[in-house]
């Protein structure tokens, strides 16, 4: 399935949690931390400015970001976790 985020939004692919802890302890489903990392699959258009002018979004498909563990807004994709973020919403890019 395609999704095509609108505006100033950014649709991004929640990395999987853990399996196992650095010693090597496995961790059940509830004990695992949701991920506030991911790939960004798509990208909205840019956020429109007063002038009418349109902001080009400073993140592009395939940065990876961190962003706020209760941000933006879950979805499922071909099984996939996503989140619909705003890219106010994004706290870094790295990689």
């Amino acid at each position: 399935m395609k999704v095509k985020p609108l505006g100033d939004r950014i649709l991004v692919e929640v990395l999987e949690a853990e399996e196992k802890t650095k010693g090597g302890i496995i961790l059940p489903d509830t004990a695992k931390e949701e991920k506030t990392e991911g790939k960004v699959v798509s990208v909205g258009l840019g956020k429109v400015l007063e002038s009418g002018k349109r902001q080009a979004p400073e993140v592009a498909v395939g940065d990876r970001v961190i962003f706020g563990k209760y941000s933006g807004d879950e979805i499922l994709i071909d099984g996939k976790k996503h989140k619909v973020l705003k890219e106010t919403e994004l706290l870094a890019v790295y990689g």
